[in-house]
């Protein structure tokens, strides 16, 4: 057998030149990759949070019977998963809910109104039970990983049919997280999907508690338990106050915070605008019931009114 020669001497020269060149250009590669963020995206099954936190706070799942505050319950889904991932972006909140003919309700359009959310429905059918938004959630679940448009997905359901859209989303790299609502008693999310996700996380009732409040004159046919005296018996015997007046109270407690707190300390909350971190929207809604005189827990309108007052101030001594 002849070995093959080589037919001149080896340039050390060139191979070194080019080692040097693919070392530059896979360390920008890298460089580029470790400064892009990753994003994440909120799926909420909205017949599943109404389920199971009515059935935690106000012991039915009947809607007719409980209002949910989603825009606060939005928000504190978001200022969790800033919490849980610190070094990623919101891309957004995607909320899954039936109706029938799939036209939005009342209050169907006023989440589709809120920042960074989008409202996709499903039918309802007539025993007003959601059609289709199992398929809608793998389809968007499955579209942003394939596009690697989200690195990290939390999934807020509990139905085993959800068990494909997760098995979609993981097959293109992507990590879904189940989030859940405490149940009241046993389970209220299959096994197959707890064995199937990245990570798991529930939420308790005193995280809950705050965006659940029995409507009035409704007579439960189950335990109750309200999220606050106010909220159960309709918070205070006068008219509910107008906007305006609500939105003052808003900038009153703004104006407060700013004098006790400092500047500095308010001005952290700027860069989350339109969101307030949970436990500081909570307070503000607490001081803002104690100058009313009135709950605003079943008052959804007056509670962003509240938020919208506090906002404007804030944002115009900056």
């Amino acid at each position: 057998m002849n070995d093959v020669q080589p037919s001149g001497p080896i340039d050390l020269t060139a191979i070194a030149t080019g080692i040097e060149r693919a070392n530059e250009l896979l360390t920008r590669v890298l460089a580029e990759v470790a400064t892009t963020p990753s994003t994440h995206a909120i799926f909420v099954d909205a017949g599943y949070v109404y389920a199971a936190a009515g059935r935690l706070v106000a012991g039915t799942e009947d809607r007719r019977a409980f209002e949910l505050d989603a825009e606060g319950l939005i928000e504190a889904f978001i200022d969790r998963a800033r919490t849980i991932f610190p070094d990623s972006r919101l891309l957004r909140v995607y909320w899954y809910d039936g109706a029938r003919r799939r036209i939005h309700t009342t209050e169907q359009q006023r989440i589709a109104e809120l920042p960074d959310v989008k409202v996709r429905l499903g039918n309802l059918n007539a025993n007003n039970q959601q059609k289709g938004v199992d398929s809608l959630i793998r389809s968007d679940l499955e579209s942003l990983a394939r596009h690697r448009a989200i690195s990290d997905a939390a999934l807020i359901g509990g139905d085993e049919d959800l068990v494909s859209a997760v098995e979609a989303a993981q097959g293109y790299g992507a990590r879904v997280h189940l989030w859940g609502i405490e149940a009241a008693c046993g389970r209220n999310q299959a096994e197959p999907l707890l064995w199937e996700v990245d990570s798991q996380r529930t939420f308790d009732l005193e995280f809950c508690k705050p965006y659940v409040a029995r409507r009035t004159g409704m007579c439960p046919q189950e335990p109750y338990a309200a999220a606050d005296p106010g909220a159960a018996a309709g918070g205070g015997d006068g008219p509910a106050p107008s906007r305006d007046e609500v939105r003052f109270v808003g900038a009153q407690v703004a104006a407060r915070w700013l004098g006790e707190r400092g500047r500095e300390t308010l001005a952290d909350l700027l860069p989350g605008h339109p969101y307030l971190p949970g436990p500081v929207d909570q307070e503000l809604l607490v001081e803002a019931e104690g100058l009313l005189g009135l709950s605003l827990r079943a008052h959804a309108d007056l509670r962003r009114a509240l938020r919208d007052g506090f906002w404007e101030h804030l944002q115009a001594q900056y």
